[in-house]
């Protein structure tokens, strides 16, 4: 299956080179598919919630990309729950399906849990997570007061660096250590263990994970089936304490307030 997503800036820039217009919109799925050299995406997303476009024209317009064949089946990354309760009557009423909502997801990071899987769970949209490992910390391979390996995450200055900066705190990264005995027990490998605690949410579908190598693939793939029992995760819990964010707020917070050009 392929998947890909419009909303960040593309093209030269311009004002409608951005978002979720419908002009945006109907460029950006041509020339993903272009570049994806397919005929059709199987799911096409709105990596964020547009502030500057009215959401009839944007689901209209996901309805138009359907109804050409372009996509089958339409979904939405980052909204908050009151964003996909309002998109997805519309969805609904123009015989388009909403179908999933692509969020940050993670032992770390589970802000999704207080509003937006209940919403999702009453509407029928599954989740596919993404950082499930927190952009590589809950391997375990960041250490507490020592300075990130040389080519991780956290020594690239394209951007990698600033994703992961939240992250990077000596009491976090000794509570992340603390989980290593714990995956050992499970016979599982640290990053096996975090792909699968978002697993063990009945409302994630998939787990998206990032690799540089193949070995990195097939080690977070083995983590899919893995069962963790209550003990567990409680364990978990007990180890992560306040480190965990689960404002559902933060959904709103993190996002952006007006297009970015």
């Amino acid at each position: 299956e392929i998947f890909t997503k419009v909303y960040w800036p593309t093209g030269p820039g311009g004002k409608n080179d951005t978002g979720l217009s419908r002009k945006h919109i109907m460029e950006s799925i041509n020339g993903s598919l272009t570049r994806l050299q397919t005929d059709y995406v199987d799911l096409y997303q709105a990596h964020r919630y547009d502030t500057e476009t009215p959401l009839e024209e944007t689901m209209q317009a996901f309805a138009d990309v359907v109804r050409q064949g372009k996509a089958l089946y339409i979904g939405v990354s980052e909204w908050t729950a009151d964003q996909i309760r309002a998109g997805h009557p519309l969805a609904k009423d123009l015989g388009i399906q909403l179908i999933s909502s692509q969020p940050q997801y993670s032992m770390l990071w589970r802000v999704i849990e207080g509003e937006v899987v209940p919403a999702c769970e009453e509407l029928g949209i599954s989740q596919i997570v993404w950082s499930p490992i927190a952009q590589g910390v809950l391997t375990g391979k960041y250490q507490p007061g020592q300075a990130p390996p040389a080519g991780s995450r956290a020594t690239d200055d394209k951007g990698g660096a600033d994703m992961i900066k939240r992250w990077m705190d000596d009491d976090l990264l000794t509570r992340v250590q603390k989980l290593r005995p714990l995956a050992d027990e499970a016979g599982l490998t640290m990053a096996q263990l975090a792909v699968a605690w978002v697993l063990q949410n009945p409302n994630v579908a998939s787990a998206l994970v990032g690799a540089s190598r193949p070995e990195q693939v097939e080690d977070n793939v083995a983590a899919a089936g893995k069962k963790l029992d209550a003990d567990l995760m409680k364990a978990i819990d007990d180890v992560l304490g306040d480190a965990v964010i689960d404002d559902p707020s933060m959904t709103e917070k993190t996002a952006p307030k007006t297009r970015v050009v």
